[in-house]
């Protein structure tokens, strides 16, 4: 559950506790469909250790709800995301994208897995759980997601673990299935019932899955006729188009020509994982943003360079001048395409300047960097460069994803989604705190990816097991550099709030 700088996806919950049914032409989204270059990529990326599954931590106030419960307020509503119940069919000989196609042996149980901590429990016991189920790949055979159940959180709190494969949803689409999936009462009306009962439709023989590839590929050519056909039609504006795109990839070009530094944090991974958090306050970042001049992305930004500037010199590393390079996905989402699942996201690199030690100088690098990448339209290019692979042949793919997961083009992703700025409920149980999970690529030993819901922001920080068994020094950097920048914008006394807390306290209701 990845996207920078975009304004809150809507929700289909509405505020009165009721849950909208679908959107118009949703539940005809479950027809069996191509994946596109983008979401095959991810496919193709995950080997070696790499597990392309985004992921978050949710937790809960009370006791745990029941087990049969769960997977029947679950079930009543997998019609409003139909995609749940699909799984990829493989063309034979790679001759095209695999395509969704209904899992005629669908059972939710499966998916919907049920376990508890060890007595006493803590965060810590959670953490280590929640790490190694991220640290486990989905199974491509079924549909590619899983929600774990965890009772006993101490004795007030339970957690709920999701696990979704990064070619079925993007950060975006991924709010607005928790949105679906919760309800924003903690006494709602019940969802809207599915127009009709589900039926998996047949699924396609390898002939079937060949033939029709071998087709799609045969009308490319008219695909491109009527491309030719709308450059006539309204020449200016494709013109305005074709402009922006070739300046956005000369940009990206510019940035792949010069490798991110060599790290600590570039080494061979394996499929194991670590897993902590940090939440803060939101208030406290529009705060700081507001006196130093930028944006919370900047601030967000800033604080992750201070945090593991201090962790590398900590390390004895020297970082005099240095500047890492973080992946920051940014949403290409259009306002039509809410509620489709599939990814829509572009990439630009963006500078953490590690070195810099004051936390005035660094957010202004920052943010001054962040402003000449909006203006160099290298998000532009990469959206350009993702729909033009959408025609290469699936082998060029598949050998390109994985070369440029082994490229040093950056050397961490940060990602930073807008969620729902209300309260969520699962059967009658508040949500605390939504910490998420962006996966780690080849030579990427640590993850960070920040998720804001009900007025805080959630960090949660993934890393291999092996690479970083110092992760939770980072997250305690991370928890100093926002207290720091807090300080030097007088953040506090404008927010009224004071510092990070590793976890929310519950509130009693």
């Amino acid at each position: 559950m990845l996207k920078v700088c975009i304004a809150v996806v809507q929700s289909t919950a509405s505020r009165d506790g009721t849950l909208r049914s679908a959107p118009p032409g949703w539940e005809h989204r479950g027809v069996p469909t191509r994946l596109t270059a983008l979401d095959s990529s991810f496919l193709h990326l995950e080997d070696n250790g790499a597990h392309m599954h985004v992921a978050a931590v949710m937790t809960f106030e009370g006791v745990a709800p029941a087990y049969d419960d769960l997977v029947e307020a679950i079930e009543a509503r997998l019609h409003l995301v139909p995609r749940y119940r699909q799984r990829l069919a493989f063309v034979p000989l790679g001759q095209g994208r695999p395509r969704w196609v209904d899992d005629p042996h669908f059972n939710a149980r499966y998916h919907i897995r049920h376990t508890a901590l060890p007595a006493p429990a803590s965060d810590e016991e959670l953490k280590r759980l929640a790490a190694r189920v991220f640290g486990q790949r989905l199974d491509r055979s079924k549909p590619l997601w899983e929600i774990w159940l965890v009772e006993s959180i101490d004795s007030t709190r339970f957690a709920i673990l999701s696990k979704t494969h990064h070619a079925l949803v993007d950060g975006v689409s991924g709010v607005d299935i928790v949105s679906i999936l919760f309800d924003p009462m903690r006494d709602p009306a019940p969802p809207a019932p599915p127009s009709a009962p589900w039926l998996p439709r047949p699924v396609p023989t390898q002939t079937e899955l060949l033939a029709e590839a071998l087709l799609e590929r045969s009308t490319v050519p008219a695909e491109a006729l009527r491309g030719v056909r709308k450059l006539t039609r309204a020449p200016r504006q494709v013109a305005e188009r074709l402009a922006g795109g070739v300046a956005g990839l000369g940009s990206m070009a510019l940035a792949g020509l010069s490798p991110a530094p060599r790290s600590s944090l570039n080494v061979d991974i394996g499929p194991h994982r670590r897993y902590t958090w940090v939440d803060a306050d939101l208030r406290r970042f529009k705060a700081i943003k507001s006196s130093l001049g930028g944006t919370v992305n900047d601030v967000v930004l800033t604080a992750v360079s201070l945090a593991l500037g201090r962790w590398m010199r900590g390390r004895g590393e020297d970082t005099d001048g240095l500047v890492l390079r973080a992946m920051v996905p940014v949403s290409v989402r259009a306002e039509a395409q809410e509620g489709a699942l599939g990814n829509r996201v572009a990439t630009m690199w963006a500078p953490l300047p590690v070195g810099v030690e004051d936390p005035v100088a660094a957010f202004d690098e920052v943010h001054r960097a962040m402003r000449g990448l909006k203006e160099s339209g290298q998000a532009v290019g990469a959206e350009t460069l993702t729909q033009l692979a959408d025609f290469a042949p699936p082998t060029i793919m598949s050998q390109a994803a994985r070369l440029q997961a082994r490229q040093r083009f950056f050397n961490l992703v940060v990602t930073n989604v807008p969620g729902p700025q209300f309260e969520l409920f699962l059967l009658g149980h508040r949500m605390l705190g939504l910490y998420p999970v962006v996966p780690l690529a080849l030579k990427q030993a640590l993850g960070i990816a920040i998720m804001s819901y009900n007025g805080r922001l959630g960090f949660g920080l993934l890393a291999d097991f092996d690479a970083l068994a110092d992760l939770e020094d980072i997250a305690e950097h991370l928890e100093g550099a926002i207290d720091d920048l807090a300080r030097v914008a007088d953040a506090d006394d404008r927010a009224g709030r004071t510092g990070p807390r590793r976890t929310p306290t519950p509130v009693a209701t």
